[in-house]
């Protein structure tokens, strides 16, 4: 019998041009293909309970944000709007009567639901979708706020919003830490008031011996943008959550509001751990921290601290110091010996003379002050402008006018004249001495009132032609009321420069076009020694080889 190989006609072998290509599937394929998958599994955990178990596909596939990122973002919304259905739907809720199964299916759901609560948390940290993450995490508050609550109680999720607010301060979120304080906290009122209170609760968890570095500038610069204080309920009127019925409740509450930050800001300041961050903190104090007080006086010990520390620290505190003496009748006594303490020549040469000088115009704007007090500071400031920089020199003169205008008790130190006639001739021959006491730490005892202010005439000889210019305005009447201290605040070496740069030139200016070879001319004494090695290094002349 044949084989059957030998009796079959032979198969054509098919060219390879002729054969069909097999199209292959393209990342936008598969892309969509997954997307396509992942909205079918959505689809049907909504219509039936016998595909809840494709939840915990889509976790799993949600959780490799670090594989695929956008098919994990795909399965992260779909589970966002699973859960969100659930809990309008009120699928996670406990009810009564409930069977054994259905017990264990809501329990399972919960437990679902927990796990992608984690996972929410974990995307805030990933800079590409940490934003994404967060707006996910803030639809499950929303939903967990309307529709896990009844009619008649209000409910909001502080749970979860301190998992939030605690992933975001713990960790290095930057991205969604900036959407959080935009997007919610600025915007919203129930939201801030939370925010503020949970940043205490987790605050106080915190082992004050072992604080997460960075802690306290994530925390300062979430709450140092929230300076926009209510002042009245009818301006508490937005609302993430909806706002509960009763009127007393603590939310809608102005008091309550200002309470809770109060008590934020307390809790930061117990993690400050170095100068910086306390001056971060007094940079605020009176404009941003201080109005959300209700009790400013419990800044006081902060403050007083701060202000003893000395340097840069006691200006920095002098505004929150002065707030509470002026606003809460703060009794600090050595407030103004303090403040004089700290007029010193450092001061004139520091970053911060425009901010102390304009604090302290305001500390003694009361004409109520004791002229020996007000004297004292006159006079100190007239014996540093002496070895002051020009810029210094130029707002202390009007700085002194404004003062003295203001207090025209102190003006017999302009106009003080020795009328007994041996006093006078002791002084012509032997010359004054001047009764203040510099060393003096009290600014009532320095004997100031008692002197004259001979510094400033003689700054009328300065060799900055402005400052001499501007010293010259005591010697005048002074019809002028005073003079606005920001035109000269500011000034610098560079500002002075560029102003004599700027002037225009009307006559050439005369200068010396013979240049000498000799420091040491040929009419002065000669020299102790007979080759001195002073006179040789100082000849220039041609002659002089060595």
């Amino acid at each position: 019998m044949p084989s059957a190989s030998s009796d079959a006609p032979k198969r054509k072998r098919v060219p390879a041009e002729d054969k069909a290509v097999k199209r292959r599937r393209s990342s936008s394929d598969e892309g969509e293909d997954a997307g396509a998958r992942i909205l079918l599994m959505e689809k049907k955990i909504s219509e039936s309970r016998k595909h809840y178990n494709d939840i915990t596909i889509l976790l799993s596939k949600a959780g490799d944000f670090e594989k695929d990122q956008e098919e994990s973002m795909l399965a992260t919304v779909a589970l966002c709007r699973v859960f969100v259905r659930f809990l309008a739907q009120e699928t996670l809720i406990l009810k009564k009567g409930m069977s054994e199964k259905d017990l264990i299916v809501v329990n399972w759901l919960k437990d679902q639901f927990s796990q992608f609560k984690t996972l929410l948390l974990g995307i805030l940290g990933v800079e590409d979708i940490a934003t994404t993450g967060l707006a996910l995490c803030m639809r499950i508050l929303k939903a967990e706020g309307e529709y896990a609550r009844s009619k008649e109680t209000y409910s909001f999720p502080v749970g979860w919003l301190e998992c939030i607010i605690s992933t975001l301060i713990m960790t290095d979120c930057d991205e969604a830490r900036k959407s959080f304080l935009e997007e919610f906290v600025e915007q919203y009122d129930d939201i801030r008031y939370h925010t503020f209170k949970l940043v205490n609760v987790i605050l106080d968890k915190v082992d004050k011996e072992k604080i997460p570095k960075g802690l306290f500038h994530r925390v300062f610069g979430l709450l140092s943008a929230l300076d926009g204080v209510p002042e009245s309920a009818e301006e508490l009127e937005d609302f993430y959550v909806p706002k509960p019925q009763k009127k007393n409740h603590n939310v809608l509450s102005v008091h309550q509001h200002k309470r809770v930050a109060q008590e934020a800001w307390l809790a930061v300041m117990t993690i400050v751990e170095d100068r910086d961050q306390r001056k971060q903190i007094l940079g605020i104090i009176s404009t941003t921290i201080a109005p959300w007080f209700t009790r400013p006086e419990l800044l006081s010990d902060f403050l007083t601290g701060c202000y003893h520390a000395g340097g840069s620290m006691s200006l920095l505190a002098l505004s929150g110091v002065f707030y509470l003496i002026q606003e809460r009748n703060l009794d600090y006594p050595s407030f103004y010996p303090k403040i004089y303490s700290l007029l010193d020549r450092d001061i004139l040469h520091s970053k911060h003379r425009s901010r102390f000088f304009r604090l302290l115009d305001t500390f003694l704007g009361s004409t109520h002050l004791p002229a020996a007090l007000i004297a004292s500071f006159v006079k100190r400031l007239s014996r540093l402008t002496l070895n002051a920089p020009p810029s210094a020199v130029a707002f202390a003169i009007p700085w002194i006018y404004n003062l003295l205008k203001r207090h025209p008790l102190c003006t017999f130190m302009l106009h003080r004249e020795t009328r007994d006639a041996d006093s006078r001739k002791h002084m012509q021959e032997h010359g004054a001495e001047d009764v203040f006491k510099p060393e003096e730490a009290d600014p009532m005892l320095t004997g100031a009132i008692d002197s004259c202010l001979w510094e400033v005439v003689q700054l009328q000889s300065h060799y900055h032609p402005n400052v001499a210019t501007i010293a010259k305005i005591v010697s005048e009447q002074f019809t002028k009321q005073s003079y606005n201290m920001e035109d000269f605040l500011d000034h610098s070496y560079a500002s002075l420069l560029d102003a004599e740069m700027a002037k225009e030139v009307r006559k050439a200016p005369v200068v010396e076009f013979h240049i000498p070879k000799r420091i040491f001319l040929p009419q002065d004494p000669p020299a102790t020694e007979s080759n001195s090695l002073l006179v040789r290094l100082w000849d220039f002349s041609d002659s002089v080889k060595a």
